[in-house]
């Protein structure tokens, strides 16, 4: 007997170049079948997945993402759409009772198939933002089915110019799919344009009457104090009667220990026509005080579980439905002051300061696995928003799942793009796809599947463009908000909000409209390329409230360009100077492929490489790459927070990562390794944050929370390249209102008699009561006209290190709590400048030696001691951990999750860290973890 409930049908799929299969679909699941044995043509298939990842798996073509492999694979545009016309096979078990139902489920395919069960046909209609479902109950056997999908590519998968370009020839905007697959500014073509079964397959049990689509809403009511959950659920009966059934709701909240407490149980007698549908609404659930969802940094992701049944007499439960789902209120409207769009997350207004997101893997190669160190390093980069590109995907339910417990707010856009559709060189599709009704349709299905995420803040109509006006309008008309979310009042003639397609978020039309850039649809974002930090500081950076994309460099670490190129794309780019002083960068082959961004702008930017001096190789160049990409993407986001609700009301990066191994935009690589602007992200990101601002150098304190921030202090301390302190100040009354950037005082050091030309500058913000650090700021800096090439002898100086290691392993995760003690002696009295008599140096003492570990402690730890005679900082620290068992070059050990990297220490300052990942299946030795630093460039084992 099956059980009601879901099965994928993930593994044990093959797949067959439909040229080279020379039987059809009826006799491939009929008569000849092919078998996990079977030869040529047939191979392992990756389901879900793309045409191309079957390929690359099964070595048949080189990796697109490798080097220059990807000129090495035909495009769709040389060889034709049958080249790409892929067979996929599998065989499933479902041993069905009498009254049981059985449906085929395809979350989403690229572009259009066919399917075949047991010799019965049935054929797709196109779209790839579209599910899929087929009664199936009466073709199955008892004990094997077959089943066979051919699926077609793109109708216009379109050629990709000489020059490249943003979407290629446009042609792709013809069809509605993924736009960015002929290639863009920032990735090289996809051969295949994604053709394949990309999202999960699964077959559903039911009895006669099934549950379609349910949706829920909150609304709330004095001051968050009531609650109801609205709910509205489709009801289909398969039957060729009518049926009484009781439907049931329960909504439960898990305690400690994986206990769950019962909240809510309703249920509820309905009459379902024969082999009709009905939309059943629930009378509303009351709730008192419910746990509220926030977005990351403003408070807890509380998830309820809310489960719908469907029982009928002399049958029992005939259908079940579970969601997660998040009380929480979202509004949004143009702010009077800055001009720009202000979200508000249950009442309380939210500083945006997140990223653009296109998707995860550009061969699709999707899972839970890779969404989740996706989301969970947004989240620890402390950003509370991503935008999905409309040149992108309809992101997928596990995508939204952790953004859900993570508190990442999501921009969803549809499939729309200013290049390919209208705006673009040349101009084209101006009328955007060709077929409206299918994007419209699979417009509204994306909205039924994604609807009821407590992340999901924003439906947009397309990226630089508004769709055709048809669209529009009925995009407009369709995702209107209910009358309850722009009055707050819910009266007895209102219909329930539940009944809506949404009816909770807006519908904006266009990513530069309404709040958003210019807010009239002028190109007004960016800009994506190398600026001066302090210029993110100035009034004149950027004219309006909301950026919804700007962007810089992105560049890896050497071991990652080692990873994912030959030899020959490890030369590090040529540095030509013109007659006006300016750089102008020259990278390999390989590397402009790859679509890096230089860290010189010829007449406007200086190389930020070169302030550190001329990098030797490959190992210099990424080891400065990522100081200037710390300093880079920490300045983009404390210029912006520097302006909170003054000028701006938020920003999105351009963008967070690549999906593939791309040189731009990225806080981490497509490997998972983090780059240092994901940790200057991090800091300049977090809730409450101390800061020197670049431009006018006062000192501030960022409070984005909606408490007050009193009883604090500040220490302000400058150290030398000698391992002095010769300035030092603490301000002692400090105060930061709720939502507000508080100027302390100016930063004045650098207009003393004596300033350093380089120098090291480090801010703590700390409560009074007991010296807890709340915010720690770390800046290296240079005076006017100075630039960083007093760092490099600075390498030199042995600084020592005395780290403490303790490692717990869960499973195959090692949980590693690591405590790294510059011992290094500190004289913090000595030839320091005080501003005023209130400085307390015996506070300041205390403060850089809290933490440090003492002999006792040690005991069961591991512990490493790094000998060094010299005094000083321990710069730019670096955690690694490696593989000792693999023969490839590259030992990583990644996704690594850190709560921080890339950190420096001053004399007698300690920090305590946290280091997850899981182990590589099979390893038998411990993994090692390595340190290194600007002071030690070889590094050293802190544990393994």
């Amino acid at each position: 007997m099956a059980e009601i409930g879901k099965t994928l049908l993930d593994p044990g799929w093959l797949a067959a170049r439909s040229t080279e299969v020379d039987v059809d679909g009826v006799h491939l699941t009929t008569t000849n079948p092919p078998s996990l044995g079977s030869k040529f043509p047939w191979m392992e298939a990756v389901v879900p997945g793309t045409v191309l990842g079957t390929l690359v798996k099964n070595k048949a073509v080189p990796d697109p993402f490798y080097g220059l492999e990807n000129e090495a694979i035909t495009d769709i545009a040389d060889s034709g759409r049958d080249y790409y016309t892929f067979w996929f096979f599998t065989r499933f078990q479902c041993k069905r009772l009498l009254n049981q139902h059985v449906h085929l489920n395809f979350r989403a395919i690229n572009y259009s198939a066919e399917v075949y069960i047991n010799g019965h046909k049935t054929v797709l209609p196109k779209g790839m933002f579209r599910r899929h479902t087929l009664d199936v109950t009466d073709i199955l056997n008892p004990e094997n089915n077959l089943l066979a999908v051919i699926v077609h590519p793109p109708d216009h998968p379109g050629t990709i110019p000489p020059e490249g370009g943003q979407g290629g020839d446009h042609e792709i905007g013809k069809d509605v799919a993924a736009q960015y697959v002929e290639g863009w500014d920032w990735i090289c073509p996809i051969r295949d344009r994604n053709t394949g079964i990309w999202d999960e397959v699964s077959i559903s049990v039911t009895g006669p009457v099934r549950i379609v689509d349910p949706h829920l809403v909150s609304t709330f009511f004095d001051d968050y104090e009531r609650a109801y959950l609205h709910v509205t659920a489709e009801l289909e009966n398969k039957s060729t009667w009518s049926t009484e059934c009781s439907v049931n709701i329960q909504v439960t909240a898990e305690l400690e220990n994986g206990v769950c407490l019962v909240e809510h149980l309703q249920t509820e007698n309905v009459l379902i026509p024969a082999q009709g549908h009905i939309q059943h609404t629930f009378k509303p659930l009351f709730f008192y005080k419910p746990e509220l969802w926030w977005p990351n940094g403003m408070g807890k992701q509380n998830l309820y579980d809310v489960s719908i049944t469907v029982g009928m007499k002399g049958f029992g439960e005939s259908d079940s439905w579970m969601q997660p789902f998040g009380f929480r209120k979202i509004e949004s409207d143009i702010d009077s002051v800055t001009g720009g769009r202000l979200f508000k997350i249950n009442g309380e207004p939210i500083f945006i300061r997140g990223g653009n997101w296109i998707l995860s893997d550009g061969l699709l190669r999707l899972s839970k696995e890779r969404y989740r160190t996706d989301i969970k390093f947004h989240a620890d980069m402390n950003m509370n928003m991503i935008r999905c590109w409309g040149g992108g995907l309809a992101e997928r339910p596990d995508f939204y799942h952790f953004c859900d417990i993570y508190g990442l707010l999501v921009w969803q856009e549809f499939w729309i793009t200013g290049d390919v559709d209208g705006r673009g060189v040349p101009v084209s599709n101006p009328n955007g796809p060709l077929d409206h009704d299918l994007f419209l349709l699979c417009a509204r299905d994306t909205v039924k599947l994604l609807r009821n995420h407590p992340s999901l803040a924003l439906w947009v109509g397309g990226n630089e463009q508004v769709p055709p006006k048809d669209i529009n309008e009925a995009l407009t008309r369709d995702l209107r908000l209910h009358s309850y979310f722009k009055t707050q009042f819910l009266s007895d003639q209102d219909s329930d909000p539940s009944v809506y397609l949404d009816g909770t978020r807006d519908y904006i039309q266009g990513s530069m409209w309404d709040g958003f850039a210019d807010g009239k649809g002028n190109f007004s974002d960016g800009p994506y390329e190398i600026q001066y930090p302090e210029d993110f500081f100035r009034d004149t950076f950027y004219k309006f409230g909301f950026n919804p994309e700007v962007g810089s460099v992105g560049m890896p670490v050497a071991d990652t360009i080692r990873a994912t190129m030959p030899p020959e794309g490890w030369e590090i780019p040529l540095f030509k100077k013109g007659s006006d002083g300016f750089v102008e960068e020259v990278p390999n082959r390989m590397w402009d492929y790859h679509k890096y961004i230089p860290y010189s702008k010829p007449g406007k930017v200086h190389d930020q490489i070169l302030m550190y001096g001329a990098p030797e190789n490959l190992d210099d160049f990424c080891l400065k790459a990522q100081l200037v990409n710390y300093i880079q993407y920490r300045a983009l986001l404390e210029g912006w927070s520097s302006r909170m609700w003054t000028k701006y009301t938020g920003v999105l990066i351009w963008k967070n990562q690549n999906p593939w191994t791309g040189l731009r935009g990225q806080f981490y690589d497509h490997l998972l390794d983090q780059t240092a602007s994901f940790y200057g992200c991090r800091s300049a990101a977090e809730p409450v944050h101390v800061q020197l601002n670049l431009a006018s150098y006062f000192v501030e304190v960022v409070n984005t929370t909606s408490k007050e921030l009193s009883n604090v202090a500040i220490e302000v301390s400058v150290w030398d390249l000698d391992g002095n302190c010769p300035y030092s100040k603490v301000f002692k009354k400090v105060s930061a209102p709720p939502k507000k950037v508080v100027q302390i005082s100016e930063f004045k050091y650098p207009k003393t008699e004596n300033a350093k030309p380089v120098y090291f500058l480090l801010l703590k913000l700390y409560n009074v009561s007991d010296k807890t650090v709340i915010s720690r700021n770390f800046y290296w800096l240079h005076l006017p006209g100075q630039d960083y090439t007093q760092l490099e002898p600075y390498r030199k100086k042995q600084i020592p290190l005395k780290i403490t290691c303790n490692a717990v392993m869960i499973g195959p995760t090692y949980e590693l709590e690591i405590n790294v003690h510059n011992t290094s002696k500190v004289d913090v009295a000595k030839n320091v400048i005080q501003e005023d008599e209130k400085s307390d140096l015996g506070l300041l003492q205390k403060l850089f030696s809290r933490g440090s570990v003492s002999a006792d402690s040690n005991r069961g730890l591991k512990v490493v001691e790094v000998k060094g005679s010299d005094r000083g900082v321990a710069f730019f620290l670096r955690f690694s951990v490696h593989n000792t068992e693999t023969e490839k070059q590259d030992t990583r050990i990644l996704p690594v999750h850190y709560s921080d990297n890339y950190f420096s220490l001053v004399p007698g300052e300690s920090m305590s860290l946290k280091i997850s990942f899981a182990a590589p299946a099979g390893i038998k030795k411990s993994p090692r973890v390595m340190l290194r630093g600007w002071n030690y460039p070889h590094g050293f084992t802190v544990f393994g």
